[in-house]
């Protein structure tokens, strides 16, 4: 298989261990919801991209960011990481900057903790140990992408409190801006797929979502959703168990990856 190069994360790691697991894409919109309930990051992401037009483009491009530097070589992860920075650099208003590390904390936390929430409901419960693990390494990708050490809780459980302090305590909250570009994440207009089509995506979203936001956004979430929902959550586990590694994840274990050069990401 030619020599491998190393990444900053081991192959047995648990950031690869989770990250590599395709279904964790069915958390990509209850991050992204997350992300937009902050009012500054729905600002930066509403002036500076392409999101109304484009909204799956912002989710594909992170998930291209986190798979160059959770599983390419030294060099690729690196560039992902520069990328990144400089088109944060650019993006900044009236209230916000890209870089304000308090912006940068908050989406970090997004991935991390809808990482933890998707991979626990649809692949398998993990330990403790193994999120206060997951947690800590993923500190080296927040300070490739601007965050000081120091501005990271200490253990997971500090994490928890951070998330559920920001959703509680007012300085996340869904305004009119994330409104209207949270329709976008849970029914983007796609050509040839019919806007029905996304109704399990938009009930697994939903579902995943912590409650107040899923209220906040007005997200359907009745009998019927709960049901859908919870056999989702029942039939998926099973299925991912006896899925073989080449459909289930990605890339295949003892693989680095080796990006294009194109790592063109904008917020």
């Amino acid at each position: 298989m030619g020599s491998m190069r190393p990444g900053l994360y081991a192959d047995d790691s648990i950031t690869r261990r989770v990250n590599r697991e395709n279904v964790l894409l069915l958390g990509g919109g209850r991050a992204l919801l997350m992300q937009l309930a902050h009012p500054k990051v729905a600002a930066g992401v509403d002036e500076h991209s392409d999101f109304r037009s484009h909204p799956i483009r912002r989710l594909r491009r992170t998930i291209r960011m986190t798979m160059a530097i959770v599983f390419g070589d030294r060099e690729t992860a690196l560039a992902a990481a520069r990328a990144v920075n400089q088109t944060h650099g650019r993006v900044r208003g009236n209230e916000y900057r890209a870089l304000d590390p308090d912006l940068l904390r908050w989406v970090h936390a997004t991935l991390v903790d809808s990482a933890l929430v998707t991979y626990d409901t649809f692949v398998r419960p993990l330990s403790t140990r193994e999120r206060n693990e997951f947690f800590q390494e993923s500190k080296l990708l927040g300070e490739l992408l601007g965050i000081p050490r120091d501005r990271f809780p200490d253990t997971y459980d500090d994490f928890v409190d951070y998330v559920d302090g920001m959703v509680s305590g007012g300085a996340v909250r869904v305004g009119p801006v994330a409104m209207g570009l949270g329709r976008l994440v849970v029914r983007p207009r796609l050509r040839l797929v019919p806007g029905r089509a996304m109704i399990p995506f938009e009930i697994v979203t939903a579902g995943l979502l912590p409650q107040r936001l899923r209220e906040q956004y007005g997200l359907a979430w009745g009998r019927g959703q709960e049901q859908v929902f919870r056999l989702l959550v029942k039939a998926l586990p099973r299925l991912i168990a006896v899925t073989p590694p080449i459909i289930r994840v990605w890339p295949l274990p003892g693989h680095n990856v080796k990006l294009s050069q194109d790592l063109s990401f904008t917020v």
